[in-house]
């Protein structure tokens, strides 16, 4: 199988392959300029960052590769609007946002010529997205990591979505080798986004412990938190989801403000980033769904040697 170029507005990715958005401080300027630099798109996770931060890891991603460098950001932090501004004033390429759903960033996109790309799980939703000025569309199902929308899975929502818009479609979820793209795409998926794999990246920002982590679970590792977001996330059990689901205590003693609405179970914030450190006690790991099929830490290069190979011995 040949993989097709994708284009999103003006750009045109070699490889139809899009990095998930992993906050916090998981995809930054290393990873993104990485992927970019394979014919991928590129993306640094803005959630969580300071407009400083944002702007400097921006600046490096372009300093490291000529590739395609996007940022998502999830509309559920409170600083949403300023660090999407604060992206579109570095000439970012693209902007990507889940978590919820935004109808002011597609005329911040529009004024500044830069495409908007949410991530959706419904026709519904995806046709409205069109509508405001989306270029393209992330349909996420339950396979996901992270925040989800759905508990429908991206392999039957995303032909119904494909069906309903005539914007480029992008399948994520589930997507950890080639034989996943070659899936998705026949499906009628433009591209595909993919997460998980990254994270288990030399270039992932996270620590080795992080990564370790994802490489050892199993199917019964992979669960559900409610997160408060006010959506499920999925990620891997560890010794925080443990601690969570066991009743205990974990509401923060300080607030920091960062979400829009935050239900305070835990400070969602504080367990991504510890998650990053390594501090699995405290920490919590996101993971899709299909994190079993990751066995070894890679370089973004042999990542996508890999999945190239894969994919061209699928007819």
């Amino acid at each position: 199988m040949k993989l097709p170029e994708l284009r999103i507005g003006n750009l045109v990715a070699r490889i139809p392959v899009i990095q998930g958005g992993m906050a916090i401080r998981l995809s930054m300027a290393p990873l993104a300029a990485a992927v970019a630099s394979e014919g991928g798109i590129g993306i640094i996770a803005g959630s969580g960052l300071s407009i400083e931060e944002l702007k400097a890891e921006i600046r490096k991603a372009r300093e490291l590769t000529k590739g395609i460098i996007g940022v998502n950001i999830m509309f559920a932090v409170r600083e949403f609007a300023e660090l999407v501004k604060a992206a579109i004033e570095e000439k970012i390429d693209l902007i990507v946002s889940g978590a919820g759903f935004s109808r002011d960033m597609f005329a911040w996109g529009k004024a500044a010529g830069v495409p908007v790309v949410p991530i959706v799980s419904t026709a519904k939703l995806a046709c409205l997205a069109e509508k405001l000025g989306a270029a393209a569309i992330v349909v996420e199902g339950k396979e996901a990591g992270g925040h989800l929308g759905t508990r429908e899975s991206m392999r039957k929502i995303l032909p119904e979505v494909k069906q309903a818009v005539g914007i480029p479609v992008i399948g994520a979820g589930g997507v950890i080798d080639g034989g996943d793209i070659a899936e998705v795409m026949k499906l009628g998926a433009d591209g595909v986004q993919m997460g998980t794999r990254f994270a288990a990246s030399e270039e992932c920002s996270a620590s080795r412990v992080f990564k370790e982590h994802l490489i050892r679970a199993g199917d019964d590792d992979v669960i559900l938190v409610e997160s408060p977001v006010g959506l499920p996330g999925r990620g891997v059990k560890n010794e925080f989801t443990d601690r969570l689901t066991s009743g205990e205590d974990l509401r923060p003693k300080k607030c920091n403000a960062c979400l829009k609405h935050c239900k305070g179970n835990f400070c969602i914030m504080q367990a991504l980033c510890s998650a990053q450190q390594g501090d699995l006690r405290n920490g919590l790991v996101f993971s899709g769904e299909r994190v079993k099929k990751i066995n070894e830490i890679l370089p973004v290069k042999k990542i996508f040697e890999n999945l190239l190979a894969e994919v061209e011995k699928i007819n």
